[in-house]
């Protein structure tokens, strides 16, 4: 088949005998998994869609999978499949792009993890690690840490999404599309690099709501202090720091009586209590309503 492509387009090349990338070329991936070149001024469309009948697309920049990642877009593609697994977890990220290329990326991140990782990438600069349960749960990693790490030795803004673990592979195709919907909702509400999926169940709900009732609601719990967004983050951060002030006060950089001070006048200006759940869960979710997208 390659030699008679060959014959096809005379510009095929394959990726691993050159010394220099051509520009303007369409990558595919044969089902040996070489990696080859066509030039797109010899590709007319149907060429394309023929050629994606029997090759993969590629992305040049994005490293060639091995053979454990081979299998895991096949375990997703596979509707049906059932597998005994040992327990796993998807965890998103993101990178800002072209602040480093992915073969060092992966190469960095893959440090931190005792066992090999598989990366499955959407694009030059997000995926979704897959990360296997350590036997040792002190061995667990710190998404937080792996961030400062390489932020001071290599400079790269990242952010994870962190799923659950789990231990089988039902339904994973309708999971994986899932948790990439729940990982953009995340990054939409939250503030933070690191957000969990138990986190992003309250942004699911605000996401899904009705933007009317979210309009009326907000002027109803928050009255004129939705003019007042530095008192609004104080009291977010302070939600989200499990109602305790002194966390919350070193988070925002206060001195603790400052920030107490904010609390006391909130529940003065709106007459609900945040330092009891269901005042502090009632306005959380007004507050993530707050930067919610039309």
């Amino acid at each position: 088949m390659i030699n008679k492509l060959g014959k096809l387009f005379p510009s095929m090349c394959f990726f691993d005998e050159l010394h220099e990338i051509p520009e303007n070329y369409r990558w595919f991936i044969t089902e040996d998994n070489q990696i080859i070149g066509i030039d797109k001024s010899e590709l007319t469309k149907s060429d394309e869609n023929l050629l994606l009948v029997f090759l993969k697309p590629h992305n040049i920049m994005i490293p060639q999978p091995t053979e454990q990642e081979q299998k895991w877009r096949r375990r997703i593609s596979d509707h049906t499949r059932d597998e005994q697994v040992h327990p796993f977890r998807f965890v998103y990220f993101s990178i800002k792009a072209n602040e480093i290329e992915p073969s060092l990326f992966k190469q960095a991140i893959s440090n931190f993890y005792s066992t090999p990782i598989s990366i499955l990438w959407e694009n030059e600069h997000e995926g979704i690690i897959i990360e296997e349960k350590p036997i040792i749960q002190e061995e667990s990693i710190s998404y937080e840490q792996i961030i400062k790490l390489l932020m001071g030795d290599l400079y790269i803004n990242i952010k994870f999404f962190i799923g659950p673990y789990i231990d089988n592979l039902i339904n994973l195709h309708h999971y994986y599309k899932t948790f990439l919907k729940s990982a953009e909702i995340g990054f939409i509400y939250a503030d933070r690099p690191v957000v969990s999926y138990v986190e992003a169940i309250s942004y699911h709900f605000v996401d899904q709501a009705d933007k009317e009732f979210l309009h009326s609601i907000k002027k109803i719990v928050l009255r004129k202090l939705t003019e007042d967004p530095e008192l609004l983050h104080s009291i977010k951060t302070f939600i989200e720091s499990n109602l305790n002030v002194t966390v919350a006060a070193k988070k925002l950089h206060l001195h603790r009586n400052s920030l107490q001070y904010r609390l006391d006048k909130f529940i003065d200006k709106t007459g609900i209590d945040v330092r009891q759940f269901n005042g502090a869960m009632t306005v959380y979710l007004v507050i993530l309503s707050m930067v919610h997208k039309d």
